[in-house]
């Protein structure tokens, strides 16, 4: 089973039914027990960075990613999912993430339309397994105002805006994307079942 952790921001509901529509069972659920017991754990999200690491703290469910991290389950960030695997963001402030990869969210650069809206190739830097069966340079659907800035030899692809942009990150059992897989027509059903298959 599969939990997508609803903390109050995000459609998740789409990437439930992106899960289901492959065959895997997905929850969404807030219920700390639910997601102890799942087999992998998705934090989709959008949104803005302070108040979904606040929410994801008075829950508690930082300490659930925490332990399922530990225990070696795929874990799973999606868009503003992805930026809070990473120490810090300055979206509006600054703001501490929850620190499982090196790394910080910055602004897209001036030179760029902000939000990155659209279809874009990813250029693969990693075979990761997610990547498994998704072509040379898979073309996938983005939202974003911030990117990731990281030294880690951790990222699995970039994409081309304005600058080479980190958007794919895999360390371990942990993996994280800017752009949203339920969103990005068969590429993005092909990434989200390698994950459901590791």
């Amino acid at each position: 089973m599969i939990a997508i952790i609803d903390y109050g921001m995000g459609n998740l509901r789409s990437v439930q039914k992106a899960f289901e529509y492959l065959g895997f069972e997905a929850v969404v659920t807030d219920d700390v027990s639910v997601m102890e017991r799942a087999e992998r754990l998705v934090l989709p999200g959008v949104g803005a960075f302070g108040d979904a690491i606040r929410t994801i703290r008075e829950k508690g469910f930082d300490k659930v990613i925490y332990k399922a991290v530990e225990e070696k389950k795929p874990f799973l960030g999606i868009c503003l999912g992805m930026q809070m695997v990473f120490d810090k963001s300055y979206e509006y402030g600054e703001y501490e993430g929850l620190g499982l990869i090196p790394g910080k969210i910055v602004l897209l650069p001036d030179n760029v339309k902000k939000p990155h809206i659209g279809w874009n190739n990813l250029n693969v830097k990693m075979r990761a397994p997610l990547f498994e069966g998704t072509g040379e340079s898979p073309y996938v659907y983005f939202v974003h105002s911030y990117y990731l800035e990281t030294d880690a030899p951790v990222v699995s692809a970039t994409v081309d805006y304005g600058k080479e942009i980190q958007v794919a990150v895999q360390k371990d059992n942990i993996f994280a994307l800017q752009f949203h897989p339920e969103k990005s027509g068969d590429v993005g059903l092909r990434i989200l079942k390698n994950f459901a298959s590791l």
